[in-house]
């Protein structure tokens, strides 16, 4: 008995030592293995809807500017019918898996609707990341903060990724809200914050005007524009127009600057040709500089913005949107004759807006 006894000691303390061998932690400086995709899919896969497996669907190119707030229907369904029957992927920063079963049922048949959350610069340059977005035959981005969109995925796979399906692959690609403000080749990054209209107007400095320029998104026909969003929540005509000054002077491009405003609840849909028409319940401001010689005549740190020029400085047209769809504008040709909204001006005197 007393030698059974000593045997089954010495058995239970020669495996209390495998134990905890194996429980101690490597140690040997290997260089621990990249994560596995189902890895990188618990940490950034939000959820899919539909089938799993990859499509290649014949898509038509197509540029969506949402104005944030309520999502228009019927904006998504125009993209929808562009996918070919294909793979949807909406990227963000921040939020949840609200768009995977709205667009999976929203009436134009997809084959899929997944959602990723990049959030760091490690995750956009994750292969696995970059091959999802690749096979798209649709792409969103979801509002959020524009400046985790220019700090998280500027010069990154997701960067490259987004631009080969933009001007290679030539999917339909869409933004609203913060999604919206960072597709034009100008764009407001919003590194400092946000800023109001009546704040850039009265300098046009500000430290928080911070433009992006040529360095990220390559969209078609948004070459020399900046786009902004919720235009009516609160009114943002006024730093629209002082982004646009702001450009002028710093760089006095030998090109018009152009802009693309829309109010929350609509959008703009621009086609493979460049044609752009306006849906939703609010309306979309098209802006450009009224010719290269028009210049801001002060545009100074500490100082209003003046930027007249005979009352004429930047040339509009606001189109209101539809439910089917309202007005025609050429992104081809600016000062085209376009059809199915007003024409206008915009000037402004000592920080002060005007409209004619």
């Amino acid at each position: 008995m007393i030698q059974r006894f000593i045997l089954s000691l010495i058995s239970l303390a020669l495996t209390g030592v495998l134990v905890l061998a194996c429980q101690q932690p490597n140690t040997n400086n290997q260089t621990t293995n990249p994560p596995t995709t189902q890895t990188i899919t618990n940490s950034v896969w939000l959820g899919l809807v539909g089938d799993t497996a990859d499509v290649q669907g014949v898509t038509q190119a197509g540029t969506v500017l949402m104005g944030g707030s309520t999502d228009v229907d019927a904006a998504m369904r125009w993209m929808l019918e562009r996918a070919g029957g294909g793979d949807v992927v909406i990227i963000r920063a921040s939020g949840s898996t609200g768009y995977n079963n709205y667009l999976f049922t929203l009436g134009a048949k997809v084959n899929s609707v997944e959602t990723l959350l990049i959030n760091s610069r490690e995750l956009a340059n994750n292969p696995e990341i970059e091959r999802r977005l690749r096979n798209a035959e649709m792409l969103f981005i979801a509002g959020g903060d524009q400046a985790n969109y220019v700090n998280f995925w500027r010069n990154t796979r997701v960067h490259e990724a987004i631009n080969y399906l933009a001007n290679v692959k030539k999917i339909p690609i869409g933004g609203t809200s913060a999604g919206c403000a960072i597709l034009g080749h100008l764009y407001f990054s919003a590194l400092e914050g946000t800023i109001r209209s009546e704040e850039a107007l009265a300098n046009p400095f500000d430290q928080r005007i911070t433009i992006g320029r040529n360095d990220f998104v390559n969209m078609p026909f948004l070459t020399n524009t900046i786009t902004d969003t919720h235009y009516d929540s609160p009114e943002r005509l006024g730093r629209h127009v002082t982004f646009l000054a702001r450009v002028i002077r710093d760089t006095m491009p030998n090109a018009v600057i152009r802009g693309i405003g829309v109010e929350e609840r609509t959008a703009v849909a621009i086609n493979a040709e460049g044609k752009a028409t306006v849906f939703g319940v609010g309306s979309a401001y098209f802006l450009w500089q009224n010719g290269l010689e028009s210049v801001p005549e002060e545009c100074v740190a500490g100082k209003p913005l003046v930027w007249n020029r005979n009352n004429q400085a930047v040339r509009s047209y606001i189109i209101s949107g539809s439910q089917q769809g309202n007005g025609s504008f050429d992104m081809t040709n600016w000062s085209a004759a376009h059809s199915g909204g007003q024409p206008g001006f915009v000037s402004v005197r000592s920080g002060q807006l005007f409209r004619q």
